[in-house]
């Protein structure tokens, strides 16, 4: 059981928060969900993240929940607004990139974590600005071509699509940098995260630890790219399981002879490493062919028409120089700032302290996707002119 925060309990009615300054001096607030309280604010004593802790009205007991998600830092002050599943976090002073948060509470995969866990969860998620393009994920087995025609891609839409950057457990070789040819990481931070949640597929070779992190797809998203991962039938199967959101492409060979001449001509492997690549092969077109993994099977007879098919695909046939996408949005919130709600709409009003006093911004909620244990996307916003009472008494 955590430490009770220090403040005088109100009824409130199911889904309202409210703020209060506890005797610490760190600003917290307290939104009813149920049966329970979710207090939300001040340190978690050790990162300065925004702490967590859930009462049981029911039972009269305070709860430290298992908490998931990349936790924000703690800030002077937040608004708090229930939204069904999750609680939506307006940070106060924060950095555009920072200041919009959630605490998904009851989301899909909050019960699943909780299920697994077999404890209370909550997962925090950030929260961003329009969509992303949904990731592709290309698998084939060895030598059918996969990564010639992603290189190909990469060539002509060089700023449109972008590679997530994996994670290992081994050592750095020669030249390689970390964050640049790999994240190089300690095997049990590796281990804590993959048991948190925050890896799409990984794997055990030689020891050592690979995988794809949810952490890394989305930077590629927050460029305002589209992330392709090649990746095997077995990490395919594990991001399909996973909550992301993706387009799985399986690239097919037009045999096994085919494939077994492509893999000679490659003249890279001996005998030995072929025949294996051959066995392996079989058992990949028999999971990608009936698996059920894949969206879309292309068979590589003929390398420039399989192109032409992906691109028709991604709806990029006939397409010559196109536009790179945005980046993600920012919302540049006041620094103080009281909120209301409409419906599926966020209305955010400056205090009146800054000379932004006399706009609103108005947050529309009704499309998020996405969330914990990476992004929540989807949000839209725009900002509302100051407008009069209609008696000529100039701004409310």
């Amino acid at each position: 059981m955590g430490e009770a925060p220090t403040f005088i309990l109100q009824d409130l009615q199911n889904g309202t928060t409210n703020g209060f300054q506890s005797k610490k001096g760190t600003f917290e607030t307290a939104t009813i969900i149920g049966d329970k309280r979710y207090v939300i604010g001040g340190t978690d004593g050790k990162t300065l993240s925004i702490k967590v802790q859930i009462l049981n009205n029911c039972l009269g007991e305070w709860i430290d929940p298992f908490v998931l998600g990349t936790k924000p830092i703690s800030s002077n002050g937040h608004s708090a607004v229930f939204l069904k599943d999750r609680v939506l976090i307006l940070k106060k002073n924060a950095k555009p990139d920072d200041c919009i948060w959630f605490l998904e509470v009851d989301t899909q995969y909050v019960r699943q974590q909780r299920k697994n866990l077999g404890t209370e969860v909550v997962a925090w998620s950030k929260g961003v600005v329009g969509h992303a393009e949904k990731p592709i994920i290309v698998s084939g087995p060895s030598g059918v071509g996969k990564g010639t025609l992603i290189s190909m891609l990469m060539k002509e839409f060089p700023s449109m699509f972008g590679f997530s950057v994996s994670h290992t457990t081994r050592a750095p070789r020669g030249t390689e940098k970390d964050g640049v040819h790999y994240h190089f990481t300690e095997k049990s931070v590796m281990e804590k995260d993959i048991e948190d949640g925050k890896f799409l597929e990984f794997a055990s070779v030689h020891g050592n630890l690979y995988g794809t992190s949810v952490e890394a797809v989305e930077m590629v998203s927050d460029a305002g790219k589209r992330c392709i991962l090649d990746i095997d039938v077995q990490g395919a199967k594990s991001v399909r399981a996973s909550s992301l959101e993706a387009i799985f492409i399986f690239i097919c060979p037009p045999s096994m002879e085919e494939l077994e001449k492509r893999l000679r001509d490659r003249g890279t492997e001996t005998e030995e490493q072929i025949l294996k690549r051959l066995r392996n092969a079989r058992d990949e077109i028999e999971q990608g062919k009936s698996s059920g993994i894949f969206d879309t099977i292309l068979h590589n007879d003929k390398l420039e028409e399989c192109y032409e098919n992906l691109k028709k695909l991604l709806g990029l046939d006939g397409c010559v120089t196109p536009s790179p996408n945005s980046a993600a949005g920012e919302i540049n919130l006041p620094i103080y700032h009281a909120v209301s709600t409409i419906d599926d709409k966020i209305v955010i009003n400056s205090s009146g302290l800054q000379k932004e006093s006399n706009n609103r911004i108005m947050l529309d909620v009704s499309s998020l996707k996405g969330g914990a244990p990476g992004r929540t996307r989807g949000l839209d916003f725009q900002v509302i002119d100051s407008f009069s009472d209609g008696n000529g008494n100039g701004p409310i």
